[in-house]
């Protein structure tokens, strides 16, 4: 089937559409390089859209109605949003699902050690990654560290232009000749990506000390001139790293790449770029059937796990809590209301690229500009672990898309036999809803700069809203 770049199908008005969403998408990801981050900034601009936060509705006893826009956060790391429909919600939403983490390394919790003259903190990567990328670029640090009396401390040190970076170091070329010789998941070890935070010792006033403290303070005195630092910067000391949630990304900012300003190369864009195109989506829907649904989660890049993941119940009790202030619930309304629901799992597509051309089925492969991608099914080799959406609902998709001029395009994760990938689209499924996968075509996937094309991140919030205003089965 002869596939249409996007670019080639927009007008004037809709390409100043496209970098002017591109600005606000590249904006999103260099204040957004964590969960929270996320969280924070999507409650702020959803606020002043006019949605209200389910807690405060719950406790002031108010009743929903068509139209009411609602949002519930948990543990500050998961969100989802309600416009509520014309329809009840026995008859089902439309729902937009995506995840908000993304490959890094975690500081662990007894981090901080000194070698060699070096301090450094020890950390332990998150999701999947190929380690030896991650060695000799500037890397930032994000998070927050919560004190015993309940004080929470949040660090974000890397990304301003006078803010210190840090690093992973490597062997030089010219003693690496045993290291060369390794496979490349063996050339950087898991516990050798610990990064430098210093290099100068904790200066003692010798006059105003006795002989042995000073001898005592000589010992670590890398580490203890950090530690310094961040008592003096934060009021953190050593121990305070055990109830820390410190993220290390790469430092710096998205940019446009090529000279045609084409794509966009930054950090996160698994799965943020789906994350944003749903949210912003949300705010352009206008008054719909049924309840339009977006839910942006945690923990997807280590099987959506823990609370702040999509096997929690978190989704289930804000839809439960939202039932219940519209006077519909009841278990039995709550599972027809799931069941009868139509999903887009909303997360990235492998991307064509030419130089390992070997590893990707021409035929089935998204395409950089190629538009929005459809994954019938994800899983590996057997579609082990995936979701396979039903002929029935894609063809409900393609009439959608067909009439709203949405342009898409078809895809498989690589060549059968190579590996392959998931989202969270198999647990929604479990309720027994329509569920694809869908979402923008991304270079570089799980690298710690990723490459989408602007027109693909547009055209997939063009086919957002299409779905939301239209799905119905």
């Amino acid at each position: 089937m002869e596939q249409k770049n996007t670019w080639e199908t927009y007008s004037e008005e809709q390409l100043e559409e496209v970098d002017s969403f591109a600005k606000e998408y590249m904006d999103f990801l260099n204040n957004g390089k964590t969960e929270r981050e996320c969280i924070d900034q999507i409650v702020n601009t959803v606020e002043s859209a006019g949605y209200q936060e389910l807690e405060e509705l719950i406790k002031a006893g108010k009743e929903l109605k068509p139209g009411d826009k609602v949002y519930a956060v948990w543990m500050n790391k998961s969100i989802v949003l309600f416009q509520i429909g014309e329809k009840k919600m026995e008859e089902g939403m439309n729902i937009l699902g995506a995840h908000i983490d993304s490959p890094r390394l975690d500081v662990k919790q007894n981090p901080m050690y000194e070698e060699g003259g070096f301090a450094y903190l020890d950390t332990h990567y998150y999701g999947g990654v190929k380690k030896y990328q991650w060695v000799t670029i500037p890397l930032a640090i994000h998070g927050v560290v919560v004190k015993k009396d309940g004080q929470t401390v949040e660090v974000n040190v890397g990304e301003n232009e006078d803010d210190p970076v840090f690093f992973v170091s490597d062997l030089l070329i010219h003693l690496a000749q045993e290291q060369l010789e390794k496979k490349a998941n063996k050339v950087i070890e898991g516990e050798a990506l610990d990064i430098i935070v210093g290099n100068k010792p904790l200066t003692i006033d010798k006059k105003k000390k006795a002989e042995d403290e000073e001898e005592k303070a000589e010992k670590d005195a890398v580490k203890k001139g950090i530690l310094d630092i961040l008592e003096k910067s934060y009021g953190i000391e050593e121990e305070d790293f055990i109830s820390a949630e410190l993220e290390v990304v790469p430092a710096g900012k998205a940019r446009e790449a090529g000279f045609d300003r084409s794509m966009i190369l930054a950090y996160g864009q698994d799965d943020r770029v789906c994350a944003f195109s749903s949210f912003k989506a949300m705010l352009e829907v206008k008054e719909t059937k049924r309840t339009a649904c977006c839910i942006l989660v945690d923990k997807e890049e280590i099987g959506s796990v823990g609370a702040t993941g999509m096997q929690s119940k978190f989704f289930e009790n804000a839809v439960a809590e939202v039932m219940n202030l519209m006077g519909e619930y009841s278990e039995l309304n709550l599972r027809r209301c799931l069941a009868r629901s139509c999903m887009l799992s909303s997360d990235v597509s492998s991307a064509f690229d030419p130089a390992y051309a070997s590893s990707f089925d021409k035929k089935n492969v998204a395409y950089l500009g190629g538009g929005m991608v459809f994954n019938k099914f994800t899983g590996s080799r057997g579609k082990s672990g995936s979701n396979d959406a039903n002929a029935e609902y894609l063809g409900h998709i393609r009439a959608i898309f067909e009439k709203e001029k949405i342009n898409f395009q078809t895809a498989e994760l690589g060549k059968v036999d190579l590996g392959g990938g998931g989202t969270i689209a198999y647990i929604l499924a479990l309720y027994g809803m329509n569920v694809i996968d869908s979402g923008v075509a991304v270079l570089n996937m799980h690298a710690p700069w990723e490459a989408t094309s602007k027109a693909d991140v547009y055209e997939t919030k063009r086919g957002y809203v299409a779905f939301l205003e239209n799905a119905e089965m």
